[in-house]
């Protein structure tokens, strides 16, 4: 019996080195390859020809000649759409970029479509008011028109269902790809690694806090921060760069896309400081999670559910500064503790696999889309805990903190 066909539509490509929806495709073609006939589109820009391959693991790969990401990711996701329409059962897009064409898609072909739309993309203040209205109306499309919409947290979920009356599914990303501490990089590259320290790796953009971050800790010289960022992609980042890189007790480095050069770094801090307020689940925490490090992260909802509510918040410099400087020793270990063992209960990549096999076995066998949108207010709390939905309760807006 020939495999059912499943195209992977909207990451920059693997093999992965840029962010969490890479790493995603890369384990997807990983654990499902073997089940399915797997394909992933990859930008050309960001591969050059001698690096390209027609296959990787257990993938066909499709170069497109665009940028995925920024305003050329809707020719690239539509184009990848188009080609393929040709040959896949399932669309597994990430990301909302190219949802004008659902409607189309599902209406003059059979193709199943499932899309993970990505966080609440529109509130990400790195987009003007264009693009923000674009990815609004084009977030309202892909829930609309598809067979499959995937959440990757719960406070997303509720946004969605709040939104557009649809139950959205829940998967996050797996993190038991980091690497404990270990020994084949010599730590006498990163002088600052002989004492303690707290570290953050993330895009630099406002959204993650990063000038909140980096103020808290120079009036705290007595506390280390070492951060790892795209700074020099940005006039946000660079004013960050020069405005902090003379400070004794701040490290500034570049990105860093070496696995176990990262996660020496990451796994020797004492902690780990989260600042992203717009998304969802996001990879860099789950894997500061795996690797057992206590965690400080700002305080909205998705970071809450993210950690089961057992992390430490800030929402300010003030807030960051006081958790800093109250904390105790064994406090942080016991925090690492529980961090570790939320990541390893929810946060593998076998776990996350599972999930999505499952979602592409429904997508082939099913034509209606659930809707909650007649019944959720009729629907006692009791009901909505045992089936797991206690969450939904439309009680505040998604980016409320709470």
């Amino acid at each position: 019996m020939k495999k059912k066909s499943v195209a992977i539509i909207g990451t920059v490509g693997v093999p992965a080195n840029y962010g969490g929806f890479e790493t995603l495709a890369e384990h997807l073609i990983t654990h499902l390859g073997n089940k399915y006939d797997m394909h992933v589109y990859c930008s050309g820009k960001k591969y050059k020809k001698q690096e390209r391959r027609d296959t990787y693991k257990n993938a066909k790969l499709h170069y497109i000649p665009l940028e995925a990401n920024g305003v050329q990711s809707i020719p690239y996701d539509t184009w990848s759409i188009l080609h393929a329409l040709f040959f896949a059962d399932v669309l597994l897009i990430l990301g909302v970029s190219g949802a004008w064409l659902l409607p189309f898609v599902k209406l003059f072909t059979k193709k199943k479509i499932i899309i993970s739309i990505d966080g609440i993309e529109w509130k990400r203040n790195k987009w003007n008011m264009l693009a923000k209205w674009y990815l609004f109306w084009a977030e309202g499309l892909a829930v609309k028109y598809s067979h499959i919409d995937i959440s990757d947290n719960e406070a997303i979920q509720d946004y969605t269902a709040q939104r557009y009356g649809t139950l959205s599914r829940i998967i996050e990303y797996g993190a038991d790809h980091t690497i404990p501490k270990n020994d084949a990089i010599s730590s006498a590259e990163y002088p600052f690694m002989a004492h303690p320290y707290a570290f953050k790796v993330c895009r630099i953009e406002p959204e993650n806090n990063v000038h909140v971050v980096l103020k808290a800790f120079s009036e705290m010289p007595e506390y280390r921060l070492v951060m790892v960022g795209n700074w020099n992609n940005s006039e946000y980042g660079l004013n960050l760069k020069e405005t902090y890189k003379d400070f004794a007790n701040i490290t500034i480095l570049d990105p860093i896309y070496d696995q176990q050069r990262l996660d020496l770094i990451r796994s020797n801090a004492v902690l780990y400081i989260h600042g992203h307020s717009a998304g969802g689940t996001n990879p860099s925490l789950v894997e500061a999670m795996y690797l057992g490090l206590p965690i400080i992260t700002y305080g909205v909802s998705y970071n809450k559910v993210t950690t089961e509510n057992k992390a430490l918040y800030f929402t300010s410099e003030d807030d960051l500064k006081q958790i800093i400087q109250s904390l105790k020793l064994a406090d942080i270990q016991k925090l690492g503790v529980v961090m570790g063992e939320i990541a390893k209960r929810r946060y593998t990549w076998k776990l996350i696999a599972d999930k999505y096999e499952g979602l592409v076995q429904e997508a082939l066998q099913s034509s209606k889309k659930p809707s909650i949108a007649s019944t959720t207010e009729e629907v006692p709390y009791e009901t909505l805990l045992e089936l797991g939905l206690s969450h939904i309760k439309f009680n505040d807006g998604f980016y409320s903190q709470r």
